[in-house]
């Protein structure tokens, strides 16, 4: 993916071995070691990684500049983080992730970014109960592949019909503005022989 330029954020366990400079060495110590040793109690800042079922997920989050080997002029453009994140409600909760963004992405984005999992796992659980994307019985690549892509398409197509129904349901619960009422009971009275503006011959 870093050939493609392709940024990510990868989340790691705790004890994963990260290239990083800690120490004035270079080497792979554990993640939790690395944030342990070089995030001072400053250093963390109160991040959203988006909406939830219960509104914004707030959350603490400081990051780490990792090693890399030399670089070139092209691959300078590009920076390797560790990102870590801390629960407000249990300060010992911390998330790690390995960031691979452009360079000069600030950490509240690369939070938002690492917080897309949430939704993409609560999409993942909404294909298998509308979808079926978990109900397969399959041998070979091909046929999980085409069990998946029909599910997820169905999911899609449902996604769609759903928006398009709050959209008509909105715009019937819309109160009408008062110069349409006004049109609206002029062409009433019309139809009913009322009074109008015109008087007859």
């Amino acid at each position: 993916m870093e050939h493609h330029e392709q940024p990510f954020v990868l989340a790691v366990k705790r004890d994963e071995p990260v290239w990083a400079v800690l120490d004035g060495r270079w080497g792979q110590p554990r993640a939790d070691v690395i944030a342990a040793a070089q995030i001072p109690a400053d250093a963390w800042q109160r991040l959203s990684a988006g909406a939830g079922a219960q509104g914004p997920r707030w959350s603490d989050g400081a990051r780490v500049r990792l090693a890399r080997r030399p670089l070139t002029a092209a691959e300078r453009r590009w920076d390797h983080w560790l990102l870590v994140r801390r629960s407000r409600s249990a300060p010992t909760a911390l998330a790690y992730s390995v960031v691979f963004t452009p360079a000069g992405t600030s950490l509240r984005t690369r939070a938002r970014v690492a917080g897309q999992r949430w939704r993409s796992e609560q999409s993942c659980e909404l294909a298998k109960g509308e979808g079926g994307l978990d109900q397969y019985e399959v041998r070979r690549w091909n046929g999980w592949y085409r069990h998946m892509t029909l599910a997820l398409c169905a999911l899609a197509s449902l996604a769609v019909l759903r928006a398009h129904l709050h959209a008509q349901q909105a715009a019937q619960q819309t109160p009408a503005s008062p110069r349409h009422r006004r049109h609206t009971t002029s062409k009433s009275q019309v139809a009913k022989g009322g009074p109008t503006s015109s008087r007859s011959m």
